[in-house]
């Protein structure tokens, strides 16, 4: 009775309302880096910097997460992706697979998939769509819809002949054949090289060929799907969408690099032009937004991440600013009623803020206790406020920073320990909601637990 009287209600009620959630993550976005990045933004506008505020520095709800993976006190972006779409913890390097799967084992794979959280809303009719920096390929946007116990394994010329006789496919392979409603509806990024032959030149780099040693181009196969979709490679082409009046009745794919896009800083050098993590953001919204079942959407500022391990600030800080950005425009376009928006990172990175420099230093300076007043060290010699506890700015002789300009876009912060490529840290993380169940974000949470606050978005039962 309890039952029929709910359903009734309901009825009388009208159609339940459309449930949309808006992920957008960081990569390597660690706390260091948000207060850096703050001040960074501060002082491009003019002021001293330590008071200015990101977009979601003002969200209402705050976590620190826990970013472990099973096998790893410091995680990489794969076992913490499928931590926070797929609902479990898994192991370093896999994708969407549980923690029963080792590095490379194929067939405990195929045994092991886990849903995503993408997959469970194409199921139920929603519409999804990944946006990122990096290669559509790479860990985090392939988190929405691979299944793979190596994250390497992007396309048909890295997949070892072993996996690919047991069944494996390549990531770009299953974006591709993706076996959820009709497969995501908004695919932004880079990545080209992985979805073409190795005899088919790439549009914009003659020189440059495709990696796929099987012969397919998955773009043409993904455009002959019998959805309506269309596909760009290019900034010109990606504005004749957003220039559109209304939404495009079609599926969109664009790839604007054969690799990852450009930092924010580098863009504008490109030749084939690429748009701001901004504008793809509001192009992936106005196509979502038509779904009557609401949207899924991951926004990914994937080269934040990419800067770090160059230990070079400058530009990891930019892309940080470049995220808020995005963010902000979705705040101020979406209804918040029936839309989460969660904004967190997956890792952080060794980036340090210290010494005691006056308010206002410049934040990629030499450190100042009073104007003109720089802070030495116990051999006299300057220092930056931001460092590196290790890659590959460490020097064997400490330099002096009198004559150097540390804000120009190539310099590399010191390191402490010599490495190729700054690592990750495994310090929380934090997470800002605002929007539809952003409540439940408080506290300090284990990474997985996102899963279900992000569901709930997706999926609660709220009436209109």
């Amino acid at each position: 009775m309890r039952l029929v009287s709910t359903l009734l209600l309901a009825f009388l009620a009208g159609p339940l309302q459309a449930k949309n959630a808006i992920l957008f993550l960081g990569d390597g976005m660690g706390i260091s880096t948000i207060t850096a990045a703050r001040i960074y933004a501060g002082q491009l506008a003019g002021q001293p910097g330590e008071e200015h505020e990101l977009s979601f520095d003002r969200f209402e709800n705050l976590a620190l997460i826990k970013t472990y993976n099973t096998d790893a006190q410091v995680p990489d972006s794969a076992g913490t992706i499928t931590a926070i779409l797929s609902g479990e913890k898994t192991r370093i390097g896999v994708l969407g697979v549980s923690a029963n799967v080792a590095q490379s084992d194929c067939a405990a794979a195929l045994e092991n998939s886990i849903p995503t959280l993408a997959e469970l809303a194409e199921d139920a009719g929603k519409a999804t769509g990944i946006v990122s920096t990096a290669r559509i390929t790479h860990a985090t946007p392939a988190g929405t819809y691979a299944h793979s116990p190596n994250r390497g394994w992007e396309s048909s010329s890295s997949l070892p002949d072993e996996a690919d006789a047991q069944g494996c496919r390549d990531i770009a392979r299953q974006l591709v054949e993706m076996a959820h409603g009709d497969g995501l509806d908004v695919i932004f990024g880079g990545g080209r090289r992985e979805f073409l032959p190795t005899v088919v030149a790439d549009p914009e780099y003659p020189t440059k060929v495709g990696r796929r040693d099987d012969n397919r181009n998955l773009i043409e196969e993904w455009l002959a799907h019998s959805a309506p979709r269309q596909y760009a490679w290019n900034g010109e082409q990606f504005d004749r969408w957003l220039s559109q009046p209304k939404p495009i009745p079609a599926q969109l794919m664009a790839l604007f690099e054969p690799s990852h896009m450009n930092f924010e800083s580098d863009r504008a050098a490109d030749p084939g032009t690429e748009p701001s993590l901004r504008e793809m953001t509001e192009l992936a919204v106005r196509q979502l937004d038509m779904a009557e079942q609401g949207y899924f959407l991951l926004v990914e500022a994937g080269r934040i991440d990419h800067a770090h391990h160059m230990s070079n600030a400058y530009r990891a800080l930019g892309d940080t600013v470049a995220l808020s950005e995005a963010v902000q425009w979705a705040v101020e376009n979406v209804d918040l009623s029936d839309t989460m928006i969660l904004v967190t990172a997956d890792h952080s990175h060794t980036l340090t803020i210290g010494g005691y420099p006056r308010r206002g230093n410049p934040i990629l300076g030499v450190v100042e206790s009073e104007p003109g007043e720089r802070m030495r060290d116990m051999f006299g010699k300057s220092f930056t406020t931001l460092s590196y506890a290790n890659g590959p700015g460490y020097r064997k002789t400490r330099p002096d920073l009198d004559e150097v300009d540390t804000t120009a876009p190539d310099y590399q912060q010191l390191g402490m320990v010599p490495l190729q490529s700054e690592t990750h840290a495994g310090e929380d993380v934090a997470a800002f909601a605002t929007g539809l169940e952003a409540q439940r974000v408080r506290g300090v949470m284990e990474q997985h637990s996102l899963f279900d606050v992000l569901h709930a978005a997706l999926f609660s039962e709220q009436e209109d």
